[in-house]
């Protein structure tokens, strides 16, 4: 399969399309061909170093990506071959403070993430796409969308407040 990496903490042209063999999932997961990704800022900030907890290389980059479950590992029971799915920005963090090591679960940051053909997710790595969203739309929320809505659900904001946005990258448009 193709995909690429980051080769080295040393800029864009660290970034090399390689031939990977095709993954499989394994207890748990589910393997996902990827239709659609989106770029954040900070999937920028992963090729040039500096970013916390980037330590792994190569490493696939891209955080946020969406598309067809083709295959699941031995006791997955939410997904089935053919569901639309988008990865979770981390793959083993449901709830609660995190940890160093839930931290490093990170998509295209502690582990490979969405930016090839086939990627697997975590079982509770992974959320079904609602109907009526395309893989392209599924595919912009993980990372800002998610961030935005849980920055606003934390401050309690309710209708008819005023909320005030600082920049305009994907956090603030969302």
């Amino acid at each position: 399969m193709k995909a690429y990496q980051i080769t080295s903490p040393t800029g864009l042209d660290a970034l090399q399309l390689v031939d990977l063999p095709q993954p499989e999932p394994g207890p748990g997961e589910i393997l996902v061909r990827i239709r659609a990704c989106s770029i954040n800022y900070r999937d920028l900030a992963m090729p040039r170093g500096g970013y916390p907890r980037n330590d792994k290389m190569p490493l696939i980059p891209l955080s946020d990506g969406a598309g067809d479950v083709v295959a699941v590992g031995s006791g997955v029971t939410e997904f089935v071959e053919g569901d639309k799915v988008a990865g979770c920005f981390f793959q083993d963090w449901e709830d609660g403070m995190p940890t160093e090591k839930q931290f490093r679960t990170a998509l295209g940051g502690g582990v490979d993430g969405v930016l090839a053909e086939y990627v697997i997710f975590a079982e509770r790595g992974a959320v079904k796409i609602p109907a009526g969203y395309s893989y392209e739309q599924a595919a912009s929320l993980p990372c800002a969308a998610v961030t935005a809505w849980h920055a606003l659900t934390k401050a309690e904001t309710r209708p008819g407040q005023t909320v005030l946005i600082l920049g305009t990258g994907g956090v603030s448009l969302f």
